[in-house]
């Protein structure tokens, strides 16, 4: 029986990475956001590509105090010695209202998008296309994913500039064409002007990218690692996990159950 990988493997004297030879192909000449999309695609991306999907990683890298921050400053609390235990509690959190948006809104897209007979070509069409898949999740009672955010209610400020970065580099697909059309019909059929989220906003541009929808959290977390990082750095410089603890604990009020 063998184990086929098309990934990596070595021998004495050489690692072989994608088909190339780590040491002389690929250190010092790949960066790691490129090395990531190979991976994944198994293919190499132009520096067009490149540029998008960077930009992307560094929008979702942190956000501050969010949830998965917290948890892991809190896992480096409890565990200290446990790095890798503090990282991984944080990207556990990542899911449907923290990180999973990402993913959330390719699906929700690249779904839309696949039932739309035949695709559309104009704004109108893409208008047209939006209003009605607004009004359907609406009348279903199912939320829009990408739509809205909890701190920036008027405008996301990644977004207008992963739709430039987008288009300058002629990676504006369907999936964010669809998307900036979803945010234009939203106040008509929603009652309310909702901004398009960042994470949402990622989503689109990844999937623009061809890469796959299933795998677009794992893009998000791959980001989201560097900032974990970076928490746990500054918590080992200037700790706050006891004061969040102890303001929890402090706060607790206890409620005799019936």
């Amino acid at each position: 029986m063998t184990y086929p990988t098309g990934l990596g493997t070595s021998d004495a004297t050489r690692i072989t990475l994608l088909g190339q030879d780590l040491a002389e192909d690929l250190m010092g000449q790949v960066g790691f956001g490129e090395l990531a999309f190979w991976l994944v695609t198994r293919r190499r991306p132009g520096p067009g590509e490149v540029r998008v999907f960077e930009t992307v990683l560094v929008a979702l890298a942190d956000h501050g105090f969010t949830p998965t921050a917290i948890a892991a400053r809190l896992t480096l609390l409890s565990a200290p010695d446990s790095i890798q235990g503090a990282l991984a509690a944080g990207l556990l959190g990542g899911g449907s209202r923290f990180l999973g948006v990402t993913e959330d809104t390719g699906r929700f897209l690249a779904d839309t998008l696949a039932s739309a007979d035949p695709p559309p070509t104009t704004d109108q069409e893409w208008d047209a296309l939006a209003h009605k898949t607004l009004t359907e999740r609406k009348a279903a009672g199912k939320l829009v994913p990408g739509l809205g955010h909890p701190v920036h209610k008027e405008q996301d400020p990644r977004t207008p500039v992963i739709l430039r970065i987008a288009r300058e580099e002629g990676l504006y697909g369907p999936h964010l064409a669809l998307f900036e059309a979803i945010g234009r019909a939203a106040p008509e059929v929603l009652g309310r002007a909702l901004p398009l989220n960042g994470a949402g906003v990622c989503g689109a541009a990844l999937a623009d990218l061809g890469l796959p929808v299933e795998l677009l959290r794992g893009f998000a977390l791959l980001a989201r690692a560097a900032g974990l990082l970076g928490h746990i750095a500054e918590e080992l410089r200037e700790p706050v996990a006891r004061d969040i603890y102890m303001a929890v604990d402090r706060n607790a009020r206890y409620v005799t159950p019936e």
